[in-house]
């Protein structure tokens, strides 16, 4: 099964060689791309796995922190008047204030446009996954999930990529939708370089064992002349 997958993505790549004219003191150079459309999930592997969720702890943390000095001086402030004990200073002027200034004052706005934006902020993290650079795994038994993060990944897809004949440096960079991958061959044709980093990155891709395996783009260039 695999390697029928594995034939099938090296035939279904497009080849899409584009030529780029140079300056007149540069050396030329060719950039070749192709566009890899990846092969949907096989059945009962799960390909519809979604993102991680963050635990979000730091902005959890710094919202606890805030409600629980903000209510642990009230709640003092509170058991000191009822001991016979003025109220504090800050919560006389906070009342004075909040009684006195209008609410089209400005620093009534920025304070409410403050707590706004802080409430927007705090519903958009309670709302999202987060974990953007952790991409799901196929889940092979029903009790456990894995992720893989974009930087291994892309380190995986290098080094695959840097053995292919030809190659002299190349540059992986993993999105969640696209791997972008692009190489400095020195030597062999362009095409040629270009076809064997499709079906090997082809191929390694499949072997992430993403759930939603991302397309693949691949530009293959001449080293520019030094000095």
């Amino acid at each position: 099964m695999s390697e029928s997958q594995g034939s099938e993505g090296t035939h279904g790549t497009q080849r899409l060689p584009v030529m780029e004219k140079a300056a007149a003191d540069d050396p030329v150079q060719a950039t070749s791309a192709a566009a890899y459309d990846p092969l949907p999930a096989l059945d009962g592997e799960n390909g519809d796995q979604r993102r991680f969720w963050s635990s979000r702890r730091v902005p959890a943390g710094i919202v606890a922190l805030l409600l629980l000095a903000g209510s642990g001086l009230l709640l003092y402030d509170v058991v000191a008047v009822r001991a016979g004990r003025p109220a504090m200073q800050w919560r006389k002027s906070l009342a004075r204030e909040l009684a006195e200034r209008p609410l089209d004052d400005t620093w009534v706005l920025v304070g409410a446009g403050v707590a706004v934006a802080l409430g927007a902020w705090l519903l958009v993290l309670a709302a999202t996954p987060g974990l953007r650079d952790v991409l799901p795994m196929r889940r092979v038994h029903t009790d456990v999930r894995a992720g893989l993060h974009r930087g291994a990944a892309g380190m995986v897809l290098r080094d695959r990529a840097i053995e292919v004949a030809g190659v002299q440096a190349v540059q992986v960079r993993v999105g969640r939708k696209k791997v972008d991958v692009r190489a400095v061959a020195h030597f062999r044709d362009l095409d040629e370089v270009r076809a064997d980093l499709d079906a090997t990155l082809a191929d390694g891709i499949r072997g992430l064992g993403l759930s939603r395996p991302p397309a693949l783009a691949v530009h293959v260039r001449r080293p520019g002349r030094k000095g």
